[in-house]
């Protein structure tokens, strides 16, 4: 976890003294050149405002979900930037580049909302309705459509996270 934010602050500090010519290998929709900003982009960001933004979230849901182990945190990762990055480039408007974080920390929260319904555990329920307690404003308001902000990679990032939850939830009757 620690290493994943370590890299997106190294990368905004290399962005900034850069003129911000790292943003370009964000997600650009249709454009195949683009999608490698799938894998780039939840590590770069549109300035210092944006990175702290989506560090805090990230740390806290992320280790959350680390308490399941580290491949369970790798899983539910992959599975949300891949949702994420795909649904933003396939549906985000033409001519736009779609960075940061925020569609890897809207799976997160979807993921330990939902995870809990699929397991059947009431620790991993009361921790989903503690955290839409916590952020579940903030989850709605990032989904309506505002200039500068991708809703798109928020929305799928969201689906991302029901995604995980549903493909890693553990069989019934395993602890």
């Amino acid at each position: 976890m620690l290493a994943l934010v370590a890299l997106m602050w190294v990368l905004e500090l290399i962005d900034t003294a850069l003129d911000h010519r790292l943003d370009r290998y964000g997600i650009e929709p249709r454009d195949v050149d683009g999608l490698d900003g799938i894998i780039a982009a939840p590590f770069l960001h549109v300035g210092f405002g944006h990175l702290i933004a989506n560090t805090v979230p990230f740390v806290v849901m992320g280790v959350v979900i680390a308490l399941e182990g580290l491949w369970r945190l790798v899983g539910v990762t992959a599975i949300v930037a891949v949702v994420s990055g795909l649904g933003t480039w396939l549906v985000a408007p033409a001519n736009t580049i779609h960075l940061g974080a925020s569609g890897v920390v809207f799976g997160y929260a979807t993921y330990l909302i939902a995870r809990g319904w699929f397991n059947r555990r009431f620790g991993e329920i009361a921790i989903g309705v503690v955290l839409a307690a916590i952020w579940g404003g903030a989850l709605v308001a990032g989904l309506e459509p505002r200039e500068g902000i991708s809703w798109q990679g928020h929305l799928f990032g969201a689906i991302g996270g029901l995604v995980a939850a549903a493909l890693l939830a553990r069989p019934r009757g395993a602890s």
